[in-house]
This record gives C-alpha cells, sequence and structure tokens, in this order.
C-alpha cells in the first residue's frame, strides 16, 4: 500500500486514535496522495489484529481486502472517469450502510471524488452522513471541497491533507522517476503545480514531449511560419486542458512581468523570451482582455461543454498572433 513521506505525522494521528469518527472528509489538491492515504486508513479500520500503526496484512480481513473481496468494504467512484456519480449507485451504498457487518467488525466506504456526486445523489447521501448504521466509517476524498453541499461538510471531520515541499516532492520523484535528470524532474514538478503524483501522470502521458511541441508552435506562430488553423490541428493529441492552463499561465507571466520588471519571475526556460517579448510589445488591457477571455473558455472546458475543439482553438491562436503591436 502507498505511503508518502509528507503524510506521516497525519497518518501517526489516525493510527493513534482510540475512537474514530463516523465520517472524514479528507480533501486537498489532485495529486497529493489523499486516495492512498484513504484506503490504508480502510485497511487499519477492517484489520482484526491491527499493529500499533497499521494494519498487519495478514489476518483474513486484511487478505480479504487485498484480494478486492472484503464483504464489509465498498468504493464508490463515478461509474466512468471524469463523469458523475449518480444517485443509483448512492442507493446502492445506503442500502450496504444499513446492512450488519458479515465480519463482526466495522464496515467501511470510501467515496471519491465526493464532489463528482450530483445534487441528488448528495441529498441521498445525507441520511447514511448523519445517522450511519452499525459500526460504519465514512471516508470521503475530495480534490474540490469547495463543490460540496455544506450539510456534507458539516456532518464529517474535516481534514486537509498535507502538501508535500517541493524538495520533499524532488526527492521522491527522485526514486519514482530515477530515468529522468534534476532538471526534468524540476521541470516536470513545476508543469504539475508542485504536485508530485501528478507529475507522475503527466510524465505517463507524455507531457514533456507535448509541452515542447506547443511551445514550438506558438513560437511560429509569432514568427508567421505556422498558422493557428495549422496549429490546431498539429495539437490534436494534447489535452485541451493542459493547453488553456499553458496559455493561462503565459498570459499571468507577462502580465507579472509587465508590472514588476523582474525577470527572475518569466516562468520556464521554454518560454521566458516568448513571455518578455509580449510583455514588452503588448498593451496592457489587451493582454487582461486575451485573459479573461482564456479564462472563460478554460471554465467551459472544465464543466465538460461540447466544444469544437478545432475552432476553439483556433480563436485562442488569432488572439494570441494578435498581441504583440497595438491592433
Amino acid at each position: 500500500m502507498a505511503e508518502y513521506p509528507w503524510q506521516q505525522a497525519l497518518w501517526q494521528q489516525f493510527a493513534g486514535r482510540a475512537q474514530h469518527a463516523h465520517a472524514y472528509l479528507l480533501h486537498g489538491p489532485k495529486g497529493i496522495g489523499k486516495r492512498a492515504l484513504a484506503e490504508r486508513l480502510m485497511a487499519l479500520l477492517l484489520c482484526r489484529s491491527p499493529l500499533p500503526e497499521d494494519a498487519c496484512g495478514t489476518c483474513k480481513s486484511c487478505m480479504l481486502l487485498a484480494a478486492g473481496t472484503h464483504p464489509d468494504n465498498y468504493v464508490l467512484e463515478p461509474e466512468e472517469a471524469d463523469k458523475a456519480i449518480k444517485v443509483d449507485q448512492v442507493r446502492d451504498l445506503v442500502s450496504f450502510v444499513v446492512q450488519t457487518a458479515q465480519l463482526g467488525g466495522r464496515k467501511v466506504v470510501l467515496i471519491e471524488p465526493v464532489e463528482s456526486m450530483n445534487i441528488n445523489a448528495a441529498n441521498a447521501l445525507l441520511k447514511s452522513l448523519e445517522e450511519p448504521s452499525g459500526n460504519t466509517v465514512l471516508l470521503l476524498v475530495s480534490h474540490q471541497p469547495s463543490r460540496l453541499l455544506p450539510t456534507i461538510k458539516s456532518r464529517c471531520v474535516q481534514q486537509a491533507c498535507p502538501l508535500p515541499g517541493r524538495e520533499q516532492s524532488l526527492a521522491w520523484l527522485g526514486e519514482a522517476l530515477p530515468a529522468l535528470s534534476q532538471d526534468e524532474r524540476d521541470e516536470l514538478l513545476t508543469l504539475a503545480a508542485g504536485l508530485p503524483l501528478a507529475a507522475v501522470d503527466l510524465q505517463a502521458q507524455g507531457v514533456r514531449e507535448q509541452r515542447a511541441l506547443v511551445v514550438e508552435g506558438v513560437k511560429k506562430l509569432l514568427k508567421q511560419q505556422a498558422s493557428p488553423t495549422q496549429l490546431a490541428e498539429g495539437w490534436s493529441a494534447v489535452p485541451l486542458l493542459l493547453l488553456f492552463d499553458w496559455f493561462c499561465d503565459w498570459s499571468n507571466l507577462i502580465l507579472r512581468y509587465q508590472l514588476t520588471q523582474d525577470e527572475t519571475g518569466l516562468g520556464l526556460a521554454d518560454m521566458r523570451k516568448v513571455v518578455q517579448y509580449l510583455a514588452q510589445k503588448t498593451p496592457q488591457d489587451k493582454v487582461l482582455s486575451v485573459q479573461d477571455w482564456i479564462l472563460l473558455q478554460r471554465q467551459k472546458v472544465v464543466a465538460k461543454a461540447n466544444l469544437n475543439r478545432v475552432l476553439l482553438l483556433e480563436s485562442l491562436l488569432v488572439s494570441w498572433s494578435a498581441l504583440p503591436g497595438n491592433g
């Protein structure tokens, strides 16, 4: 079971409790190991012969959990990635909660991500949170707790999960991705907003190659060596949200440089010269206007709106190519 060094102090708090709450809300950004923490706690809560700080791993309960056949364990997540948890799924969970534990110990439920429940599903869960039946513990994992109903949050012990520091993250990435150089791991962690598990996921999807492709395209666009249409079609493999995150970041860096003239705040090396050039050549109100548009479109991407990808990227690139100058 995955253990992360930045969770050690919090884990000792959990492991040292004689009594547990009936519901915990473990929250924090995606990519810091909340699911692993919840699974470790689930194993400890179900274990019949726990060690001082962990599940034993060898009792009948631990063996059943490892095999994925524990009758008193229930994991609720979307049926498809990035989709909602539906009310019917929650009703199935509620009927599990009211049953007696088959092994005579606790029942433990893990829900992730809890904010993916639609309003009907969330309301269906409330009664179980209010009065969980028997010895039941619910572990709710959330990447965006601000999206949860206040009534759900108020029925849980809320626990912010610790964020690793940059040095700690880089040390961990050194073990997780030994084939990369220190500079490559540093760049990857920056692209993952400092979140080490997210960095590993980004590496697996080829983010550094995707970033190189996009940066090269932006430079060609500004030199008028490539058209918005060519680039929009050439970037078909790059996730839309990643593209909008990068352009949002670059517009932030342009504005920051315009305000501070601080050359140490120009972001990753691959775009520093471009950011500085655009900051010097573009009126600030124009940068703000383009940034507003980028943020608006990014919200639509996050909300999974039905967007025409190529047209959206063409619009982005047309506005970006028009940044330098007064037009």
